[in-house]
């Protein structure tokens, strides 16, 4: 039995915990004092510490009356036993770190958050294998050290979020990258979850004696329910496999400068071609438009943009040229040994030579060798080409799988205070405004066109810079990512209305959103008539019939 919260223990939870938190709990208060018998007093937190849960760079507030801290499976399970039994709703975060899509901060008020970050663990590498085996709080930056110190040559499935960010979590939401495994979750062979009445989820082959079969084959055996976890609250997953790909004798990267807009559909076509045809020899593309690059390579002109406007196009064209940059840039990584890079090289340039004047390869030795001319070269010319020596010097590493914070800067760009030199960059703590609208765009001229001419078209109409970036994310699909910058919250209103102008022209031509952020999921859930919804309602009322596990995520209110 649990002991009951003593007069000062109840005095203090109500101080820390605002009466209007309590709203639709059972018994907090007898949730408390389990949870702090099961984890320990440091594992509950009540106080001051739920800041950092409760807001995120969108914008958005939640409420949040208690944060759990555990560290084992066992405790997770023990801390969904106590929620089932006094009625508290809960949602689990790996490291908090979705930056753009709601951070730490659950999809709906007054939810209890649930804490993986302690659970850090690298449980495994099989070093013939090249699988994986993590805890949720392991990061892209500590696998990559796991991997290091054990002189283990596999690459981190890196993305632009950096190396604070959970594995676990951006599988979970189906992130990708660019290296060899782009789709993150493609890459999940099995997992554990502890589903919502606190038992063990296993796949069939681990629950029959097969645990090494069962982490090489994601199929497993029967109906695939591992899929179930991703994008859901069907339960919390405590443990994952993933596959790595190992790191191959070469690693080139390329740079097509587009100068002319028309080119466009051509890049598309040809950049299609090329990955269907490509075997496995050429990793993700981006094509990037001008405002993009001008995020990575220029500080926000502020002085010349009137708050709450965007950068005119006239003054972009001009800024761009100035820093030397094209109206679009593809890029792309090539990975294999050193005749197969050679082949693709070949192949890259005689498909895209008659649609840019300028088409670069780079290794880690050229980049170095960049760096010793840099060196030699007069002041004036040496900031602007060491900026891009730099670049290009930590994009292969991204492409190599070392994570690093590159891109990470652009939630910064117009944000009052620079991006931190002293500690990791977190957009969330630092005030950053940033919503990323990330719809799927098949990979035709003609889809490609209309589609950014809807996001030039409406951006500006709300004081929103079009930053768009095209990446490939199969031989058939590109995921778009506009990240919808904004300043504080006196123009987050803007920002939502922006993110819905953009969802409904989108939708008009097939082109949705991957993935929502916490204040849009419900314009997809709220489709209450649709088949896939009404299945996804049955099967989440089915395992969690209270609706206790991270209530209003990616599942139709009940």
């Amino acid at each position: 039995m649990s002991r009951p919260l003593d007069r000062q223990s109840r005095a203090e939870l109500a101080a820390a915990v605002p009466p209007a938190d309590l709203t639709g709990f059972v018994d907090l208060a007898r949730a408390v004092s389990l949870w702090r018998e099961a984890l320990g007093e440091d594992a509950v937190i009540v106080g001051d510490g739920r800041q950092k849960y409760q807001n995120d760079c969108i914008s958005v507030h939640r409420r949040v009356p208690v944060v759990l801290r555990p560290d084992t499976t066992a405790a997770v399970q023990r801390v969904v036993e106590i929620a089932r039994s006094c009625q508290v709703p809960i949602h689990p975060i790996s490291t908090g770190n979705n930056w753009g899509y709601g951070g730490a901060a659950p999809s709906k008020d007054r939810c209890v958050v649930v804490d993986l970050s302690g659970m850090d663990r690298v449980i495994s590498v099989d070093p013939q294998l090249g699988l994986a085996t993590i805890e949720p709080g392991v990061t892209q930056g500590a696998l990559r050290a796991y991997l290091d110190e054990r002189g283990l040559q596999f690459m981190v499935p890196t993305t632009g979020a950096g190396p604070t960010c959970s594995l676990v979590g951006n599988a979970l939401e189906r992130g990708y990258g660019i290296t060899p495994h782009s789709d993150h979750f493609s890459a999940v062979r099995s997992l554990r979850a502890v589903l919502p009445d606190g038992s063990l989820y296993e796949s069939a082959l681990t629950s029959f004696g097969a645990p090494l079969a069962d982490k090489g084959h994601k199929w497993g055996v029967g109906p695939y329910v591992d899929g179930l976890f991703s994008q859901s609250g069907f339960g919390i997953v405590t443990e994952m496999t993933i596959a790595l790909a190992p790191l191959p004798d070469s690693v080139q990267a390329f740079m097509v400068d587009i100068e002319d807009d028309d080119q466009l559909e051509a890049v598309v076509e040809e950049v299609r071609d090329l990955i269907q045809r490509s075997g496995g020899g050429l990793g993700g593309v981006n094509l990037m438009n001008r405002l993009r690059l001008l995020s990575m390579f220029a500080p926000y002109p502020r002085q010349n943009v009137e708050p709450g406007q965007a950068i005119d196009p006239l003054m972009a064209e001009s800024l761009g040229r100035k820093s030397g940059l094209p109206t679009w840039l593809g890029l792309g990584a090539l990975y294999g040994d050193d005749e197969v890079v050679a082949g693709m090289r070949h192949a890259v340039r005689r498909r895209l030579k008659k649609h840019s004047a300028r088409i670069r390869f780079f290794s880690k030795r050229s980049v170095s060798q960049a760096k010793w001319m840099v060196r030699c070269l007069p002041g004036p010319f040496r900031s602007s080409l060491e900026r891009r020596v730099l670049m290009a010097s930590e994009l292969l590493e991204i492409l190599s799988g070392r994570p690093r914070e590159t891109a990470l800067k652009l939630a910064y760009w117009k944000a009052s205070t620079p991006p931190p030199t002293d500690r990791p960059m977190d957009p969330a703590r630092d005030g950053c405004g940033v919503i990323w609208f990330a719809p799927l765009v098949p990979m035709r001229a003609a889809e490609a066109r209309t589609y950014v001419n809807i996001v030039n078209d409406i951006c500006p109409d709300y004081g929103i810079d079009p930053l768009i970036t095209l990446t490939t994310v199969s031989d058939q699909c590109f995921d778009s990512t506009v990240p919808i910058l904004f300043e504080g919250p006196n123009q987050a209103d803007r920002a939502h209305a922006c993110y819905d102008a953009l969802f409904d022209a989108c939708q008009v031509h097939g082109f949705l959103p991957y993935r929502m952020n916490l204040r849009s999921m419900s314009r997809y859930t709220d489709q209450v008539d649709s088949p896939y919804w009404k299945t996804v309602h049955r099967l989440k009322s089915a395992l969690d019939p209270n609706n206790l596990m991270s209530p209003g995520r990616y599942a139709p209110p009940y």
